[in-house]
């Protein structure tokens, strides 16, 4: 599992360190000017004599690359300095200069040559950043050379991307957005969460011996480790109604593709039986007919179920379907483990507990939060996920998945994000497959969701995790169909029980490659 703590955490544990007069700034440095190296070298760039610009700010942030400056010098690097801050770490300034680096005021910079550089380290602002971006000449700065097309130099932060958001990841000004993000001890909330993990790039996390002991992380990133722990397998005396029973209210005559990708995603996962509530009496509707030509497992009509999914391509205007989310909510306040997706939200009429579990998208969740009086638009849910899947928990009570390019989920003294996926996943009904999914687990986990109110917070993690993975395996590189990705799912959760334990998980946290 991947971890992130506070900002405010991280430097309660820094204090004793520096009080006992541990070098923290040196080790940091020398993991930076290594890490860059290794940048470097993976893009194929010759090392001796690559071109690096250092971005120096005020604090112990542009310490840190400014060391890393002289380190670097000292390999022979060709270095030069760019001082943005007015007080700039005096030990760090006076070994680079010891190491014969250049170093050049902001306002005298020569932009061409810094869009020129091989490589530029971004120590502007680290762990002090609040997300409003970097303010005045050196934001105009960074602007122009994040805007660059074509060739453009791989950039490497140090803590955190210059001016995101160090605790929310909130990306509210300019941001240089980084090939890589060098953090120390442990990874900050901002590089986990969106928006600001679309700017921080491949994350890696440097030893420093750090110890956070008591502190609880802000957020947490579950690996293939963690998601095989929580996953049902079932034994040698397991029977179909053991391994889970879901209940299925999906689709109507307008949209039945819902129906068959929520069954299919259920089916897929490895649910024991899947009771699909028609639209229409048992055996006269054509929606009905569809769900059963795609998945002749499925059966149709009601019966005892140990978890529900509802509201995949429901119109909330259906009267009909209306009932049968009714039902459902019913059901989840006697205690069921349930998925609510799509037209079901627009039915929640009061609190649910964590059993329940809702998958809206940015638009439902503006929805949604506007419906229970609290305004918000989609831009706003885009631009901070956290702050508003955390309101829609603390306003409902159940478990929020938030559906993005990177999945948010809140649950009671949790919050996970998921980025294991591909831009090909933003395709029509690949939620519907999530949703079957997430039923699948919750029905396969129910008698455990009763004892451990954050399970379900974890499955739904996992569920995305196999989700986003299933769409590399489905289609590695390329397009993904939302049947596609059903079909790929016992394949990847064969491998993900199968595969060897992950290796230095504690190098790298997460985040994609932005080149």
């Amino acid at each position: 599992m991947d971890l992130a703590y506070l900002a405010d955490d991280v430097r309660a544990a820094e204090a004793p360190l520096l009080a006992a007069g541990v070098p923290l700034m040196d080790r940091a440095a020398y993991a930076l000017a290594v890490r860059s190296v290794a940048v470097l070298r993976r893009a194929r760039v010759p090392v001796p004599g690559a071109r690096v610009v250092v971005l120096v700010g005020s604090g112990n942030n542009g310490g840190d690359g400014l060391h890393a400056a002289a380190l670097l010098a000292r390999r022979g690097l060709a270095v030069e300095v760019v001082l943005a801050g007015s007080h700039v770490h005096p030990g760090g300034l006076a070994a680079v200069r010891a190491a014969g680096v250049s170093t050049t005021e902001l306002a005298q910079v020569d932009e061409a040559r810094l869009h020129r550089a091989d490589l530029v380290l971004d120590a502007l602002v680290g762990t002090g950043g609040d997300g409003s971006g970097v303010r005045g000449a050196a934001g105009e700065v960074i602007g122009r050379l994040d805007a660059l097309t074509g060739r453009r130099p791989l950039v490497v932060a140090v803590d955190v991307p210059s001016g995101a958001g160090v605790d929310d990841g909130g990306l509210r000004g300019p941001v240089l957005r980084a090939d890589v993000t060098v953090t120390f001890g442990v990874a900050t909330p901002g590089l986990l969460l969106p928006p600001g993990d679309t700017a921080a790039g491949r994350v890696e996390v440097a030893d420093i011996g750090l110890d956070l002991g008591a502190a609880s992380p802000a957020v947490e990133r579950l690996t293939g480790a963690d998601v095989r722990a929580l996953w049902p397998v079932p034994g040698s005396r397991t029977h179909k109604y053991t391994r889970g029973v879901l209940g299925l209210v999906a689709g109507t005559a307008r949209y039945p593709g819902a129906a068959v990708l929520a069954a299919s995603g259920a089916v897929r996962a490895g649910v024991g039986m899947v009771r699909f509530i028609p639209d229409e009496p048992v055996g006269t509707g054509a929606l009905a007919a569809a769900v059963l030509a795609a998945r002749p497992e499925v059966v149709v009509g009601a019966g005892r179920v140990q978890a529900w999914v509802a509201g995949s391509g429901v119109d909330p205007d259906d009267a009909a379907r209306r009932v049968d989310v009714a039902t459902v909510l019913a059901e989840t306040r006697r205690g069921v483990p349930a998925v609510l997706d799509a037209g079901a939200l627009a039915a929640i009429d009061g609190p649910l507990g964590p059993h329940v579990v809702l998958t809206p998208h940015a638009g439902e969740l503006a929805t949604l939060l506007t419906a229970l009086g609290r305004s918000a638009t989609r831009a706003q849910v885009e631009d901070a996920p956290l702050a508003h899947a955390r309101a829609a928990h603390e306003l409902i009570g159940a478990t929020v998945l938030l559906k993005g390019a990177t999945t948010v989920v809140v649950g009671p003294g949790v919050v996970l994000t998921q980025a294991d996926g591909t831009g090909w996943l933003a395709t029509a009904g690949s939620g519907d497959v999530l949703a079957g999914l997430l039923g699948a687990l919750l029905a396969g986990c129910a008698d455990r969701i009763a004892n451990d109110p954050a399970l379900p917070a974890r499955l739904a993690a996992s569920a995305a995790l196999v989700h986003g993975r299933a769409a590399h395996t489905a289609r590695p590189g390329g397009p993904v169909a939302a049947l596609d990705l059903a079909q790929a799912l016992p394949a990847t959760i064969a491998q993900l029980l199968t595969e060897a334990p992950e290796q230095g998980r504690g190098a790298r946290v997460g985040g994609r490659s932005r080149r």
